[in-house]
């Protein structure tokens, strides 16, 4: 699974599905499992039945609380420049008043 993590990192998921003869829908159960937590303690070639429904809603909730954290800070990001921008906008009008008072005397 890690392998074809890095090769999906590296733009050669497709490549590494051929070169191994896997189906990306394998790949899709072995996530939720690995969500999950049933793939936890097992080793190569144990046997891991079908997830239970409490078990799927824990992959499930596991992605969404993922994706969430993701956008989260992509909005703290951005409300981080956007404050920026209003104190750098801030100090230039200051810049342009303070220039205008120092003309008009």
């Amino acid at each position: 699974m890690a392998a074809y993590e890095q090769a999906c990192h590296d733009g050669e998921g497709g490549a590494y599905l051929r070169r191994e003869g896997l189906y990306s829908s394998l790949i899709c159960e072995w996530r939720k499992h690995r969500d999950a937590g049933v793939l936890e303690g097992k080793g190569p070639g144990d046997k891991v039945g079908k997830l239970t429904a409490e078990q799927a809603e824990i992959a499930k909730l596991r992605r969404e609380l993922a994706k969430a954290n993701k956008r989260l800070s992509t909005t703290e990001a951005a409300l981080d420049i956007m404050g920026k921008a209003h104190a750098l906008l801030e100090s230039l009008s200051e810049s342009a008043d303070s220039d205008n008072k120092n003309y008009k005397r």
